[in-house]
């Protein structure tokens, strides 16, 4: 039976099922679950399936979620059903969607109903809301994270394959862990945040919870864009997952400054993750994220509480006692900090931005953390709500305050039988470089989906090919995956397309006193000279002009013919520049020239 947007979709495609029957077996889940907390309104199961045939009845079996049911957390707007953000005194009706909801709509998914939170977005557990704490799908007693807690739940006990959370200090990521889903936190601005009610304007982002990376990004694909009625939007190219990419550099901590608050069992998962990427090609570098973690002390001791407290400030002024008390006592804090206090918070966070550029820039392609570093009852935090909320966020408080996209992944289970998670991290625009990781370490886990005990899938194939908005480029030199140039490629956005060669039509020449070295490739008479080694990379568009005003003489880009006849752009050296350089093409490639000259 068909769990996964993708195969939905195809199922819908195929007409082994239609979009009503899939809608009708999500409400039936729904009742056979029986958690009332899972979602603070529900449309009518009627209308649903209704717009499900009449979707049917158009014949778009095009569109990217034909027919899929999902669901949004209830502080996103939804056209015909109320707001709440989990706030009864707060609750209104929206005359429209919200731009993300509508453009799940546009793209041919049905919305099921409006999931529960902790109030306001304010917390990481998902005990904070009136309407009850959803049950986590592994244990009940234990939380099932928040703020998007029925967000997740509804993912990972399959009443919905979709869902839309939010994220500003780890929101779209700790229900994730917590429940064995894929969270996808994207790039600040990449979804527009038009009808979503604040926590932090600043830093909020809509996220996407799904079983799989593939269909988190299939419904990040639907609703990424720019959008005029959002000021925060950021007109960020999507791009699209490739091959996993070679030589890829994993920022770990440094071994003392690995939290998991004494449990072992999280720490052993952590520590199997890692081994794991690294049986998968990648490399995995200790780094000092001191800096990431006083990042994160800012968020609840500086300006951003104020922020917080906006949204929730004539409310706390009419009637209080209307709000929950723990988020009411963090809101409250908010109206203690002075302008002064949030221009000294801005520098200190701007020097913080600067470490982390450098680290991503000339230490690591990605940060990989826990998503949470353990997890408690819900009794435990009841009893301790601030502390315990905490220490959920200690890998996650930082990430939107340094604009970092992220994805959580399930990543094992515990000797207890409970998920474990890990989390990609990496500066924002490069969402579709954590996909390529994410889908393949994901795959090579070999867990069940979510909590329904089912074999997921294989990935979806990938097309080595750029997009409409990017533009193939073939390098052949220190731009090459791990040399010292790749690192301009990948801060412009670009992605790795595939290893590939040049049809034998060119030479290869190491350029005299070139610092860092370079090689420069001449094209010959056809047939007249070497098959030489290339990378091909997609550049988006936008960034295509940056690339090449950093190429200099006797540089320049041309066209490469690749050997399957193919045409890219690609670096090409003048040919007077011959006389000052070393012809080797006979090693068919740089990495084998500067092989041999190292040995």
């Amino acid at each position: 039976m068909a769990e996964t947007v993708l195969s939905i979709v195809a199922a819908h495609r195929g007409g082994t099922t239609t979009p009503a029957e899939t809608v009708a077996r999500s409400y039936a889940r729904i009742r056979a679950h029986n958690d009332p907390a899972v979602f603070i309104s529900l449309r009518d199961e009627a209308e649903a399936i209704a717009e499900a045939k009449a979707l049917a009845a158009k014949g778009v079996t095009h569109l990217p979620l034909y027919g899929v049911p999902v669901a949004v957390k209830d502080n996103i707007d939804v056209a015909g059903l109320p707001t709440t953000a989990a706030c009864p005194a707060f609750s209104y009706n929206p005359a429209h969607d919200s731009t993300a909801v509508a453009r799940l709509r546009a793209a041919g998914a049905i919305v099921i109903g409006k999931t529960n939170l902790d109030q306001f977005a304010t917390g990481l557990v998902g005990v904070r809301s009136p309407y009850g704490v959803p049950r986590n799908t592994f244990d009940a007693e234990l939380v099932p994270g928040g703020s998007s807690s029925g967000s997740a739940v509804a993912v990972a006990a399959g009443l919905v394959p979709l869902a839309l959370g939010t994220d500003t200090a780890g929101s779209g990521r700790v229900p994730a862990g917590l429940n064995n889903i894929v969270g996808l936190k994207p790039s600040l601005g990449l979804i527009s945040t038009h009808g979503l009610v604040p926590a932090c304007r600043t830093l909020d982002c809509i996220s996407v919870f799904a079983l799989t990376v593939d269909d988190a990004w299939a419904g990040l694909s639907a609703v990424a864009g720019p959008d005029r009625a959002d000021s925060y939007s950021r007109n960020r190219p999507l791009g699209t997952p490739g091959a996993m990419p070679p030589h890829i550099k994993l920022g770990v901590p440094l071994p003392g400054q690995r939290l998991f608050f004494g449990d072992k069992d999280y720490e052993a998962c952590y520590d199997a993750a890692l081994a794991r990427l690294k049986k998968l090609g990648c490399e995995i570098v200790e780094v000092d994220i001191e800096p990431f973690y006083e990042t994160a002390r800012l968020l609840y001791d500086g300006p951003w509480v104020a922020e917080r407290t906006i949204v929730a400030q004539k409310l706390l002024a009419s009637d209080p006692d209307a709000i929950h008390p723990v988020t009411r006592s963090i809101t409250l804090d908010g109206l203690r900090p002075t302008a002064i206090d949030a221009f000294a918070a801005f520098y200190k966070l701007e020097r913080l931005r600067r470490v982390s550029d450098f680290i991503f820039a000339n230490q690591v392609d990605a940060l990989v953390l826990p998503t949470a570093p353990t997890t408690y009852t819900v009794k435990q935090v009841l009893a301790d709500p601030v502390q315990l909320n905490s220490r959920l966020g200690t890998y996650t408080n930082f990430v939107n305050l340094l604009d970092l996209c992220g994805l959580a992944l399930p990543a094992s289970l515990t000797a207890k039988g409970l998920p474990f998670g890990i989390t990609l991290l990496a500066p924002g625009g490069r969402d579709a470089r954590l996909a390529e990781i994410g889908r393949v370490f994901h795959a090579d886990t070999q867990l069940p989906l979510g909590a329904l005990k089912l074999p997921r899938p294989p990935i979806a194939a990938v097309a080595a090919v750029a997009t409409d908005t990017e533009i193939a480029v073939a390098v052949v030199g220190a731009h090459l995956s791990g040399l010292p140039l790749n690192g301009e490629l990948r801060t412009l956005g670009g992605r790795l397309l595939e290893a590939a060669k040049t049809a034998p039509d060119y030479k290869l020449y190491a350029l005299n006193g070139a610092v860092p070295p370079k090689p420069g490739l001449l094209r010959v008479e056809a047939g007249k000279g070497a098959a030489v080694d290339v990378e091909v990379w997609a550049m988006p568009k936008t960034a295509f002009g940056a690339f090449i005003g950093g190429v200099g003489a006797p540089l320049s880009i041309g066209t490469v013919t690749l050997s399957d006849g193919r045409a890219v752009k690609g670096f090409l050296m003048e040919a007077a520049a011959v006389t000052a350089a070393r012809d080797i093409s006979s090693f068919g490639g740089w990495r084998a020239y500067l092989a041999q000259a190292k040995a």
